[in-house]
């Protein structure tokens, strides 16, 4: 059985005085029953703040991107020896945004999993198709061709989360169906299946594409759906734990 995963991704949202919403969740979740792994990946102004906020409770503290160098000459970066170092458990590589925004390829991808894997962490690596992708009819052409390429060779052993984020799902209130997310959250499944046998079974695989409270118990019931990768939602303590709740339901 996966153990389902519950991750928020505040982007660039957040000053000091949020920490408070980290504090809120931590506590929430005590009241919650222990079904599911539950991260909060904030700015990395935070990641600090936030893990202190979280010591000694069920809730772990994530970033949201690293650099692959462990160090050196990259003013603006940040290393994921850096992340561990504040605390930090997991790490978004592969991001919708960052691959449109940053211009980050499948290959960028894997190497930023990699050095995850090198600190020590998890890497939550992330996939999805484009509105135009989806209207193409090359959704699963698409999801197979980044599952190859972004996740590397040496994940085989090691532990590692998939998330399935269709793009135009993203930040738009647009919902794939549950139609549309089993068929592909069942071939993300299949490909794991064959190129790491015996382990496919034990990595989570979650949606991200506007879940919310009102419709993360529907999303969450979907077969090989295993978690959420949460954006918006996550900002708020009550939303984000109503998510969680949602999952002790599904699962």
């Amino acid at each position: 059985m996966v153990r389902p995963l519950i991750a928020g991704n505040w982007k660039m949202n957040g000053l000091s005085g949020d920490r408070e919403i980290i504090s809120q969740i931590a506590k929430g979740l005590e009241a919650l029953e222990d079904v599911a792994d539950c991260l909060i990946c904030p700015p990395a102004t935070l990641i600090s703040k936030s893990a202190d906020a979280a010591s000694g409770t069920r809730l772990k503290v994530g970033a949201q991107d690293c650099h692959t160098a462990v160090s050196g000459a990259h003013t603006g970066d940040i290393s994921a020896e850096m992340i561990a170092d504040l605390g930090a458990t997991h790490i978004i590589v592969g991001h919708s945004e960052r691959r449109a925004d940053h211009g980050e390829s499948n290959e960028i991808v894997a190497a930023k999993a990699e050095a995850v894997f090198r600190a020590g962490l998890v890497p939550i690596i992330c996939i999805g198709e484009t509105l135009g992708e989806r209207e193409a009819g090359k959704t699963i052409e698409v999801v197979s061709s980044q599952l190859a390429g972004s996740i590397p060779a040496s994940a085989f052993g090691k532990t590692f989360v998939v998330a399935y984020e269709p793009v135009w799902a993203i930040g738009t209130g647009k919902v794939a169906s549950v139609e549309q997310v089993e068929e592909v959250h069942n071939k993300i499944r299949e490909i794991l299946g064959e190129r790491f046998p015996g382990q496919a079974d034990e990595t989570p695989i979650l949606y991200g594409g506007s879940m919310k409270p009102g419709n993360a118990g529907e999303l969450l019931a979907v077969g090989n759906v295993d978690g959420g990768l949460i954006g918006g939602a996550s900002l708020k303590a009550d939303d984000f734990l109503a998510i969680y709740a949602a999952c002790i339901s599904a699962k």
